[in-house]
């Protein structure tokens, strides 16, 4: 009995410890499953707020560009605004921003000046020097008087070919009221005189024939064209250097990465580029950069060498394009000074040479009904030149006037003056600018402090 009691007992137990077992199996795989339906339950939470996250870096995005787009919008309106900043609309503003922008130029003057003291301390010192120099009595003064007429003469046309070459918006080419001008008058009195050894002075101020017949050298075109080359290099050394300020320009917004959204100059570039327009200028113009770019140094030395107006965004698309400096600067400086002046000078001595100019006359002679009016005051222009030259000095101050010699002055008069006017707007222009800026960086501003708070 009591072996059969043991048996059943163990047997009982065995049952109850596979009860147990079964339990708790079903237990663990009850929290496993749990477990697992809290994982995904957490993974579709996680995949919820990833994709929350990027619906709102969207919305983000888009608000940015919409931001941008206006802020496009409104930098065109306010360029706008400042094109009617001109002294014959607004008289009273357009001075008033053109003596702040003198004020806010002459101070940034002066904190360059505070920063490069070493420089301009070296500077003062060296003008000094010279100016005793040329105070001083000595025999030193002979060269001091050669150099002055020399320095004087090229500094007159360097600057006048800077001038045609920046022209601040007035397209004032010096070539045609000055330079050109000059080379006319010694063709003529060249052949006219049958000899170049103008009596100095008056040369270069005033041409005239010498007193007694030269025989020291031929006239032709090569030897007029000798007589005029420094002049003539100069200007054209003068326009190299004022295609330098744009060139500076964009190179310094292409190295630093930001470039100004309100430089025209820039957006003219990159209007041209994403321009659809078919017409042969555009096409020309959209051909400068790439020519620059895969050319190099032989393509800006073709554009600068042939009077063109493609050489216009020269300056700018070589400082865009990183071109180097000595790169463009020199062929530049040869295209314009060398080879593009002496196609102008051979140009200027052709046209007014002796036997071109009768030809000329007697071609306005001969248009029916109207010829004898037309021809008649460029005669009288043509014989009052001639007979200026066969004056003497005495003689020559006292000189009659012909109607196209007044009506020339008078429009190298209103020529300057329009481009003092043009100088004044820029000017303003520059200042409204600033202001635009200034009351835009401070609305940036209040809407950031707007959005911490």
């Amino acid at each position: 009995m009591s072996s059969s009691k043991k048996s059943n007992t163990s047997s009982n137990n065995k049952v109850l410890s596979k009860a147990n077992k079964r339990k708790s199996s079903g237990l663990q795989n009850q929290k496993s499953n749990d477990k697992s339906t809290n994982g995904s339950l957490a993974s579709t939470k996680a995949v919820g707020h990833k994709m929350q996250h990027q619906l709102s870096s969207v919305g983000h995005k888009m608000q940015h560009q919409l931001s941008s787009e206006e802020l496009k919008v409104l930098r065109h309106q306010e360029r706008e605004q400042r094109h009617q900043i001109v002294i014959w609309r607004h008289p009273f503003i357009t001075l008033q921003y053109f003596f702040m922008e003198l004020v806010e130029l002459l101070r940034k003057e002066k904190q360059s000046v505070l920063m490069h003291k070493k420089t301009c301390a070296t500077l003062f010192l060296g003008s000094l020097l010279l100016i005793m120099a040329y105070l001083l009595d000595g025999p030193h003064q002979l060269f001091v008087e050669k150099f002055e007429k020399h320095f004087l003469w090229c500094g007159y046309w360097v600057g006048l070919g800077v001038l045609s070459s920046v022209g601040l918006g007035t397209g004032l080419h010096t070539f045609l009221l000055y330079l050109g001008p000059h080379i006319a008058k010694v063709t003529l009195a060249a052949w006219e005189c049958n000899s170049l050894d103008f009596p100095e002075p008056p040369y270069p101020n005033d041409v005239i024939c010498p007193s007694t017949n030269s025989i020291s050298s031929e006239v032709d075109m090569f030897t007029i064209m000798a007589k005029v080359r420094l002049e003539s290099v100069m200007w054209g050394a003068g326009t190299a250097i004022g295609e330098l300020p744009p060139f500076f320009m964009a190179r310094a917004a292409r190295l630093s990465g930001e470039e100004d959204p309100d430089n025209e100059d820039l957006e003219e570039l990159e209007d041209l580029i994403s321009s659809e327009d078919t017409g042969l200028f555009t096409r020309l113009k959209k051909a400068v950069p790439k020519i620059v770019e895969k050319v190099g140094f032989l393509g800006i030395l073709a554009f600068a060498s042939i009077p063109n107006p493609l050489f216009d965004l020269a300056g700018i698309t070589c400082g865009h394009c990183l071109v180097p400096f000595w790169t463009f600067f020199g062929a530049t400086l040869i295209g314009k000074a060398v080879i593009k002046m002496h196609i102008q000078q051979t140009f200027v001595i052709l046209c007014f040479s002796k036997s071109y100019v009768e030809a000329t006359l007697n071609l306005l002679g001969n248009i029916p009904y109207i010829g004898v009016y037309v021809q008649a005051p460029f005669q009288r222009a043509v014989q009052a030149q001639i007979s200026k030259l066969h004056q003497s000095k005495a003689s020559n101050a006292v000189q009659g006037t012909n109607i196209l010699g007044f009506i020339f002055e008078k429009l190298v008069t209103f020529m300057i003056i329009y481009f003092i006017i043009s100088i004044i707007n820029s000017m303003a222009q520059s200042m409204a600018k600033r202001i635009d800026e200034a009351k835009r960086s401070s609305i940036q501003a209040l809407k950031a402090n707007s959005k911490i708070e």
